[in-house]
């Protein structure tokens, strides 16, 4: 083999490997992109989570308009008679929604329909049975979600199963 050939088969070696290299990196950007940012884990962490993101994130009004859009077609879990845009207080439910919303907007560029989405799977995962839409009415503001309550009224005191 003379030069001229060895020096072409590395460079055909190095624009392989980095074609590959390229080739990898783009299919892991499509696949982080397609992962759920917020995989729904561990209620007792998440919500707590949820909630600090609530009183720590500040959102513009155009951010505002796309939280408000998401949440106010759904009704209010815990009383359906309001959206879960206001809902009728704020619980640690309802906080637990705001600030999935605040984050999923903020951090991820997500709009309404993609918020709207994810807070009804959040909705699903805390209560897997189903919210009566009349907790507040019934005394329920101080049961756990899972029991059809809104985890309590006080920020970072959440009423929990067990």
């Amino acid at each position: 083999m003379n030069f001229t050939s060895s020096k072409f088969h590395r460079t055909a070696i190095l624009c392989g490997l980095t074609l590959g290299l390229l080739a990898a990196a783009l299919a892991v950007q499509a696949l982080s992109a397609t992962q759920d940012p917020v995989p729904f884990t561990d209620v007792k962490a998440q919500t707590m989570q949820f909630i600090e993101w609530y009183d720590t994130i500040e959102l513009t009004a155009e951010q505002k308009a796309v939280k408000k859009a998401a949440l106010e077609p759904l009704p209010a879990p815990c009383c359906s008679n309001n959206t879960a845009y206001t809902c009728c207080c704020p619980c640690n439910m309802a906080r637990s929604l705001w600030g999935l919303t605040h984050y999923l907007i903020t951090e991820h560029g997500y709009n309404a329909e993609q918020v709207q989405a994810k807070v009804k799977e959040w909705i699903a995962y805390i209560n897997p049975k189903g919210y009566s839409g009349d907790v507040c009415g019934t005394g329920g503001c101080n049961r756990p979600f899972e029991h059809n309550g809104c985890g309590g009224m006080r920020k970072g005191q959440v009423t929990w199963a067990d």
